[in-house]
């Protein structure tokens, strides 16, 4: 019985000290990159190589004679890996809640993908110590590719997302709304996951100053955020176009809320949007609201889905509050006739 207990003393001392160990290696890779890029993007080699090397190393440490099972090292190690990393990134490192929220999906992916390889490619070893060298070998490649990937140009593309919404009013009584709908109320607009779970910032106000191409749109959102957008198209009760224009004195705000993910950095940037009208019949109206943007990351397409799912959100929620206050008698851009 006391040998019993001294293997499972051993092992659970092992264990811990092997995810330790492998949670280590990830803050100091990623201290480094952040120290050599502090407003950076997060590098291929962080996202998809590391928490796959990194999994796997944890593994070869934690069950160097494979007395492990299958749920331990697919299931078990990586989920304990991504809760502690999460809660490093939010307690130490002070991360944004969104970037977590969008990293941790991919991060978890390739940890399962690192302990599955694990468990097919680890055979029995009697040797511990031959094996965590072994295994500390797996480090080498995150370490190596990393050094690779400045000469590798990111691929950029355009994306764009669009929301639509049929209202029961004509475009003239719409235009005023796209224009500018004053205050915002927290009560107003619709429930979504970006905005009500996830916490993105719901718009506070949205004014216009001038009239025509040129006239700008102040707009703020909660958490101290605002920018401009500058108008290109006017075309009353059809199309009210701009471009996004984020001044250096609004961009503090941004950085709370997430440094990662400036809206105008070199790695994502919002462009343009704008309102469109088709009338569809008396008194109804089909609004679109549609925001640009230019992307530039190691994985393109996941960033897409991501922005499909903020900025449609977003842009659905700006939708209801025009139709609630289109459709309320006596009221144009939310103030009494």
């Amino acid at each position: 019985m006391t040998d019993v207990v001294s293997r499972r003393r051993a092992a659970a001392i092992r264990i811990v000290c092997a995810l330790a160990a492998g949670l280590a290696f990830c803050l100091a890779v990623y201290l480094v990159l952040s120290a050599a890029n502090p407003n950076g993007l997060i590098s291929f080699s962080f996202l998809v190589i590391l928490p796959a090397a990194s999994t796997a190393f944890i593994l070869g440490l934690a069950d160097p004679f494979r007395e492990r099972s299958r749920g331990f090292y697919v299931w078990t190690v990586p989920l304990t890996l991504l809760a502690a990393i999460v809660s490093v990134s939010m307690l130490f490192l002070y991360e944004g809640l969104l970037c977590i929220i969008m990293l941790a999906p991919i991060w978890l992916a390739l940890s399962l993908a690192g302990g599955l390889l694990a468990w097919r490619c680890f055979g029995r070893r009697d040797d511990p110590a031959g094996q965590a060298l072994r295994s500390s070998v797996l480090l080498l490649v995150p370490l190596l590719t990393m050094q690779a990937e400045p000469f590798v140009p990111l691929p950029v593309e355009e994306a764009s997302v669009s929301r639509s919404i049929v209202i029961a009013a004509d475009p003239s009584a719409i235009w005023p709304l796209a224009k500018g709908v004053g205050s915002i109320l927290p009560t107003e607009g619709r429930w979504n996951l970006s905005q009500d779970i996830i916490r993105l910032p719901r718009p506070v106000s949205a004014h216009l100053v001038g009239n025509g191409l040129g006239a700008i749109r102040y707009v703020r959102w909660q958490q101290g955020l605002s920018f401009k957008e500058v108008v290109t198209d006017w075309q009353p009760a059809r199309r009210l176009w701009w471009r996004f224009r984020f001044d250096k004195s609004e961009m503090d705000g941004w950085k709370l809320q997430d440094r990662h993910l400036m809206p105008d950095s070199t790695y994502y940037r919002i462009t343009d949007g704008g309102y469109t009208m088709e009338r569809l019949g008396p008194g109804r109206t089909r609004l679109t609201l549609t925001t640009r943007y230019r992307v530039r990351t190691p994985v393109n397409e996941y960033a897409r889905i991501w922005g499909e799912l903020f900025l449609g959100d977003v842009s659905s929620n700006v939708l209801a509050v025009i139709a609630e206050r289109a459709e309320a008698p006596g009221l144009v851009a939310g103030v009494a006739r």
